[in-house]
């Protein structure tokens, strides 16, 4: 039962979202954007745009994150349904779960998949593609992770959007840095791997604890 109703919650925000194009669209266009213009402005030398290209694949990437965190749960407190998964005989911490992946397969995943294609023009090697989508792989469900804390928290509070990018910013910085570091590591030759390893790290325990502090932060918003 607990499986159905994750499935349920999941599925539903996924029809959502697809009844909603625009907004799922706007954070990837916002992406492309960025990682596309940033090429134009710097110049045609291949070594400045294979110096800066983690940093700004990644910064692109953490920014269009954010772009559709404030949305996560507020239609659903508007509508009540925040307030259903709280009464729900099923635990509030696995609604929360599904909700959370759904954000990130609505905007992290195609960021994942499109960098591959964006970093040729930065004219990134093949094994730092890989290394850049493993990174993002890794990285952006922390985003979405740490992200749905600071949107649980900044529920309903005037200004949230600005509040919540002041929560969550610092917290990300980690996460910029390594999956940034990355990619830069294994193209200077010295691997990646121990990259991989910090952001594994951070990932584990925000899957396990994001979830209970997200609905431990809503029902304080639901009183």
């Amino acid at each position: 039962m607990k499986g159905s109703a994750f499935m349920a919650v999941l599925r539903r925000d996924l029809l959502l979202a697809l009844r909603r194009k625009s907004e799922v669209l706007t954070a990837v266009f916002f992406f492309v954007v960025v990682a596309a213009l940033f090429p134009l402005g710097i110049g045609p030398e291949l070594k400045t745009l294979r110096l800066v290209a983690p940093g700004v694949l990644w910064v692109g990437a953490l920014l269009s994150s954010m772009l559709a965190l404030q949305r996560l749960f507020e239609a659903d407190y508007r509508d009540g349904t925040l307030e259903q998964m709280a009464l729900s005989p099923t635990a509030m911490p696995l609604l929360i779960s599904a909700k959370l992946l759904a954000h990130w397969l609505l905007s992290g995943l195609p960021l994942v998949l499109l960098a591959p294609v964006l970093g040729l023009q930065f004219d990134l090697s093949q094994d730092a593609l890989v290394t850049l989508t493993l990174a993002l792989l890794l990285g952006t469900p922390v985003l979405s992770l740490i992200g749905g804390i600071g949107a649980a928290l900044t529920l309903g509070v005037r200004g949230g959007g600005v509040l919540l990018s002041l929560l969550v910013l610092p917290l990300f910085v980690p996460v910029l840095v390594f999956g940034a570091g990355a990619v830069e590591a294994q193209v200077s030759g010295l691997g990646a791997e121990a990259h991989f390893s910090i952001l594994l790290a951070m990932l584990l325990p925000a899957v396990f604890f994001s979830p209970f502090a997200c609905a431990a932060a809503l029902r304080i918003a639901l009183e």
